[in-house]
């Protein structure tokens, strides 16, 4: 496991994670019942454009993701409040080679994770009444538990004018093991299209860690401006 030391949603966590399948995807390839999925073939062609172009595809930013990241510092405070506990920002989590990563939002101790929810009304009274987290997410968070070695995630569901959600997602070791087999074997076969792309010139020759280096010089620079320019206020 490797922890890249990036910021969530900045352009070097976007191209840290370009090209290779992150968990809040996998329901693209292993779905909630375990199976495979139909979606597999053209999730592979998507990241391989992105290795072509040498960036992350465009994402759609929508109101209320736009409101949850508004409203993240409120929910944090109110998740280390319930939990009487400090929690820790993530970057980027990727396997030992760099193939399959993740980035829960937070991390929680030695053993947990928590995911952050700022949703529309409605899906926030949904969680409220469902306490569990629908099955549809269990490849994205069980994925996140295998990547991390976490044995639970807490999903907290956060509205300033309603009751808070906070529902708690075990280690399922079963699912882990299905959803480990099937994304290694889809990460295998992505890797062996990259080399053919790469043959044919359509894939520049820049290899993941040299971009991992390039990114980490970014980021040290970035800081080191801050730094600077913090000194002279």
């Amino acid at each position: 496991m490797i922890e890249h030391d990036v910021e969530q949603g900045s352009e070097a966590w976007l191209r840290v994670r370009a090209g290779i399948p992150t968990s809040s995807m996998f329901d693209k390839i292993v779905t909630k019942s375990g199976a495979a999925s139909k979606s597999a073939t053209k999730y592979m062609n998507e990241l391989l454009a992105e290795r072509m172009m040498g960036h992350p595809l465009e994402e759609h930013v929508s109101l209320w993701m736009m409101r949850g990241r508004e409203l993240e510092a409120e929910a944090v405070l109110f998740y280390e409040a319930q939990r009487n506990l400090d929690t820790k920002r993530i970057g980027f989590i990727t396997n030992d080679d760099g193939t399959i990563g993740t980035s829960p939002d937070r991390a929680v101790g030695a053993d947990g994770l928590v995911e952050l929810k700022v949703p529309a009304p409605h899906t926030h009274v949904h969680y409220l009444l469902a306490r569990e987290l629908d099955a549809e997410y269990r490849p994205q968070v069980q994925g996140q538990l295998w990547l991390t070695e976490r044995k639970w995630v807490d999903l907290c569901s956060y509205h300033p004018e309603m009751p808070k959600a906070l529902i708690r997602v075990e280690r399922d070791e079963g699912f882990i093991k299905i959803l480990r087999e099937h994304v290694t074997a889809f990460s295998l076969e992505l890797e062996a299209m990259a080399r053919e792309c790469k043959r044919r010139g359509w894939i520049p020759e820049e290899s993941r860690a040299q971009t991992f280096d390039k990114l980490s010089q970014m980021l040290r620079s970035t800081r080191r401006a801050e730094d600077e320019s913090l000194s002279f206020e």
